[in-house]
């Protein structure tokens, strides 16, 4: 195993991480006020694993169409276990809002990995990349906003509120940048389910 794929490897394992210690912090001892430096934390090892794992790779000439394939994978992994996470607990966030975020990076992934077994390799998309940007930064601005809730300068109905809206704009980006991907890439997708037909 590559040092760059044991590095994207670890985003999957972290995203369940990180919901244990946001829904049973005070089990593990955890209070609220250092509760947004762990998550904070717990996020940015994933984030630093991201540039990491991709920067080894081409450095060590270990760019692979398995790690093409596993590195959004990761990425999604990582942030969706944030999203679904703040569903619960704290923050409260609706869960079909982030149904949104998880039926485009699943179809998407699915897609791209039946064009990849059909040796077609689908190339990632600037608004995905933008989409991307935009998940991470939500789920940073959540976790720094619960800062001065822990410490009682927030209330939680703002908490609550202000993550709702943050999300919801994430969530419409996310739905035009699904539907961007799927019309750049229509012909190799077509081409990909035409072959499974046949």
């Amino acid at each position: 195993m590559s040092i760059a794929l044991a590095l994207t490897l670890s985003r999957i394992f972290l995203g369940p991480i990180f919901v244990i210690v946001y829904l049973y912090h005070q089990q593990l001892g955890i209070s609220l006020q250092w509760l947004p430096t762990m998550l904070i934390s717990l996020a940015g090892i994933s984030e630093l694993s991201d540039f990491f794992d991709g920067a080894v790779a081409r450095k060590m000439n270990k760019v692979t169409e398995l790690g093409k394939i596993l590195d959004p994978m990761a990425d999604s992994v990582f942030r969706l276990s944030v999203l679904l996470a703040f569903t619960q607990g704290i923050v409260q966030i609706p869960l079909l809002l982030v149904c949104v975020f998880f039926y485009r990076d699943t179809i998407i992934s699915t897609l791209r990995t039946v064009c990849a077994l059909r040796g077609f390799t689908l190339a990632a998309r600037m608004s995905g990349k933008i989409k991307a940007v935009i998940q991470a930064t939500i789920g940073f601005f959540i976790m720094i906003l619960m800062i001065p809730y822990s410490t009682g300068h927030l209330d939680l109905a703002s908490l609550q509120t202000i993550s709702f809206y943050s999300v919801l704009v994430g969530a419409i980006y996310t739905t035009c940048s699904g539907i961007e991907y799927l019309i750049a890439n229509r012909s190799y997708i077509m081409r990909a389910l035409d072959l499974f037909r046949n």
